[in-house]
């Protein structure tokens, strides 16, 4: 900081200089303590262009933007130009599956979690646990038939309905879901296992819900274990998650009159 008049006279005097000599030197020491605020100011502007660079990089990579010449570095809200889109493919919360739930997407529906001695169903924060209906049908080799998906022998499966079914060991059962879906044309639903039995050496397997297609969701129960395995009808057995996409597809799964459209109960395989 320059000094002030009084302390260059003091300083002048006592190093044998007049205080106009003494003022000359507080002014060079003024005008470098400025140059160097000045440098120091250029140096902060342009962190911030490229801190501002860097920002608006990053927008252009998570959403659409308006053309570049649009927007102003001046400016230090990246969001000012961005379009307000839903990113492709998006998960979809609770509450977009309650309002379309309402709408018949799934029925029965639960509106909450149920976990209070069972293993939980109902919705949760991003997806829907669906409930195992009643009705297996587990495979056997008594007929000693041959699996062949282009001409499936029914004789390779033993149907049962009850609370509980056992699996034999690193054997396999179908079953179905007890809610019956509805899925819109603009959404691909995925579905994954629970944890409770993924635990035990119990998975479960579902292909994809593609968009428009309607039924009872058929489930695959592997065991993998060398020992027998319990699944518990009316309990939660997978979650499902419904993935929005970017824009309506152009030919769904109604459309092309899909094989497995509308199936109710158990449903094999068909060609």
């Amino acid at each position: 900081m320059p000094c002030r008049g009084d302390d260059c006279k003091i300083k002048s005097t006592a190093g044998g200089k007049s205080p106009e000599q003494g003022g000359q030197m507080c002014n060079k020491k003024g005008k470098g303590a400025t140059d160097s605020r000045t440098e120091r100011q250029a140096r902060q502007a342009e962190a911030l262009r490229e801190n501002l660079k860097r920002r608006k990089s990053q927008a252009r990579i998570r959403a659409k933007v308006a053309p570049d010449d649009t927007l102003d570095d001046t400016h230090d809200d990246t969001t000012h130009n961005i379009r307000a889109e839903e990113p492709p493919m998006s998960i979809l919360s609770d509450k977009w599956i309650r309002q379309q739930a309402k709408a018949g997407m799934i029925e029965p529906y639960v509106e909450s979690q149920r976990r209070e001695g069972v293993i939980s169903y109902g919705v949760s924060s991003y997806g829907y646990d669906a409930r195992v209906a009643d009705d297996f049908k587990i495979f056997t080799n008594v007929h000693s038939a041959v699996v062949d998906p282009k001409n499936f022998d029914e004789r390779s499966f033993v149907e049962h309905k009850g609370d509980v079914c056992v699996i034999p060991p690193n054997s396999f059962a179908l079953a179905r879901t007890v809610e019956y879906f509805r899925i819109p044309r603009d959404v691909l639903v995925i579905c994954l296992g629970k944890s409770t039995y993924a635990r035990c050496g119990i998975i479960v397997n579902v292909t994809p819900l593609e968009p428009e297609w309607e039924g009872h969701v058929t489930l695959e129960f592997s065991n993998t274990t060398p020992l027998p395995a319990k699944i518990y009808a009316r309990e939660g057995v997978c979650q499902f998650l419904f993935l929005k996409g970017d824009e309506p597809c152009d030919v769904s799964y109604a459309d092309r009159a899909g094989k497995y459209m509308k199936q109710q109960g158990v449903t094999l395989p068909r060609l």
